[in-house]
């Protein structure tokens, strides 16, 4: 079998375990010499989730960049001083998930294992290769969205350009693909993923080591085709024709119809299988995070552009010690956020605050709001994604009826208002889709007022000053620092084609 060169140096298999091996070592003997699809898959789908969804990039970026969450102690993130540490540990996390589902990928196309690796219920080798291509595509939209241009893999185009995972033990420093060039292969890998899966509709691939859909096929190419529409519609300004080839095959070839195909990764109750949330907050014992001033306000309906109260409030918050829903200011600074203790503010609410958390990977309210956009804003789609929201987070079907009734008439504005609403917890998906969109449009900006009020006696009034940045929302995060010493040259390239490494460049696919 021939040898996997990962960009990342000297990566173990073993590492998906979260063990700590002595690299020291030339020989390791807790290490097996080969490890079961089944055993790399499990892994790779709870590291993925970790990574996304974890304090680096999310809880302390995206979170705070759309403005969902407030920070209640060490606000400089809020404030977009985001440390180069974040940048390094989320590379490195979801290119070791790569890895190990291009192990899975590899193991099920050499000869030598090919055979071995379909025993006991792991399935097909297609249909494993399919799902990990699902995941890896995954996985590398995330990095492409944070960062921008990335070194790119491909299972099926031998682009020169796309080097990340060479199988060439003297590459180590792979180069950079643009994001245009990614960005049209993801859609390209989805779609050959699903129809390949869409062959063996019937059968089950990675059995109970899947926690995301249990080996159900065709829940995976679902999957992959809701995807396409989501990536397809970046590229609704920069290639229409594009756009409207993989949004029709996809919606063709089955799509998300309900809440029952959600891609949805289930935590545990049990140490050391927590969510991720619960283990920054409670596993820590710390309060970092509250629900940020502006959304409580667009939920309870004080935001002028949608005067009703969302019956999600008391599903996304929790009350505080007074029995109110209060959010907390946004982009404070330390010594101003003192003056707002956590027990005056709503905290995240018991559905996301709980150790089994259900993380969310794609949901089918935004196929809904996918499909209105696609549909020239319409109505029925609109409606349906509100309503599939509500029904995920158990708001009962009167107040859902009723909320939806009192709602705006679908137009650019309120169907992505509404998007932005559903995509709680999901920070990642909502960052970018404010990056491609401007919506919602009443995110706060540099000098806009943040807290008017009384604090010790004293009229204030709080402003939001950045510590980097143009004042905007940031548009990328920076590269890790050691991309300019280990891979310089095609990092210098990089930045030549997509501009300074800086927060507030802006990224190909939201241009």
């Amino acid at each position: 079998m021939k040898t996997i060169n990962i960009y990342i140096l000297v990566l173990s298999l073993l590492a998906t375990f979260y063990s700590c091996i002595d690299e020291t070592l030339n020989v390791d003997p807790n290490r097996p010499s080969s490890v079961p699809t089944t055993t790399l898959f499990v892994a790779a789908e709870k590291q993925l989730i970790d990574n996304l969804r974890g304090e680096q990039a999310s809880l302390r970026s995206s979170a705070l960049f759309i403005q969902q969450l407030s920070q209640l102690t060490y606000t400089s993130q809020s404030r977009y001083d985001i440390p180069f540490s974040y940048s390094a540990n989320i590379w490195d996390g979801l290119y070791k998930v790569i890895n190990n589902l291009q192990e899975i990928i590899l193991l099920n196309s050499d000869p030598q294992t090919k055979d071995l690796v379909t025993a006991s219920g792991a399935g097909r080798n297609s249909t494993q290769i399919a799902i990990s291509r699902i995941l890896k595509s995954y996985a590398f939209y995330a990095l492409t969205d944070i960062f921008g241009d990335i070194p790119y893999h491909s299972y099926g185009n031998d682009d020169t350009d796309f080097e990340a995972l060479q199988q060439d033990e003297d590459n180590i420093t792979p180069a950079y693909a643009s994001q245009e060039k990614i960005y049209k292969d993801i859609l390209n890998e989805l779609k050959q993923a699903s129809d390949t899966l869409l062959l063996f509709s019937s059968e089950r691939t990675f059995g109970t080591s899947d926690i995301i859909y249990g080996g159900d096929n065709l829940k995976w190419a679902k999957f992959a085709n809701s995807l396409r529409l989501r990536f397809a519609t970046r590229l609704k300004v920069k290639d229409p024709t594009l756009y409207q080839s993989h949004f029709e095959d996809a919606l063709t070839k089955g799509v998300f119809n309900s809440n029952e195909d959600n891609a949805i990764y289930s935590y545990s109750a049990a140490s050391p299988n927590e969510a991720p949330y619960y283990r920054a907050t409670v596993t820590a014992n710390r309060r970092d995070f509250a629900i940020s001033k502006p959304f409580i306000d667009l939920l309870k309906g004080e935001n002028p552009q949608l005067p009703i109260s969302d019956p999600r409030l008391d599903k996304y918050a929790a009350l505080n010690n007074n029995g109110e829903f209060a959010g907390l200011p946004y982009r404070l600074t330390d010594g101003q956020s003192g003056s707002f203790p956590a027990s005056d503010v709503s905290l995240p609410g018991a559905i996301y605050s709980a150790a089994d958390y259900q993380e969310v990977l794609m949901e089918f309210s935004e196929v809904a709001f996918l499909l209105s956009e696609y549909n020239n804003w319409s109505q029925n789609d609109y409606e349906e994604g509100v309503r599939a929201s509500l029904k995920k987070w158990g708001v009962p079907a009167i107040e859902s009826e009723a909320y939806i009734s009192s709602l705006p008439r679908a137009d650019q504005q309120s169907v992505l208002n509404q998007k932005y609403i559903a995509l709680f917890t999901q920070f990642l998906e909502a960052w970018s889709d404010y990056r491609r969109t401007g919506f919602p449009d009443f995110l706060i900006h540099k000098e806009d007022p943040v807290y008017t009020g009384i604090i010790n006696d004293k009229e204030v009034t709080y402003t939001f000053s950045p510590l980097f940045g143009d004042g905007g929302v940031p548009s990328r995060l920076y590269y890790p620092v050691k991309e300019q010493s280990v891979n310089k040259k095609n990092y210098q390239a990089a930045i030549a084609q997509q501009g300074n490494d800086m927060i507030d460049t802006k990224l190909w696919i939201f241009k």
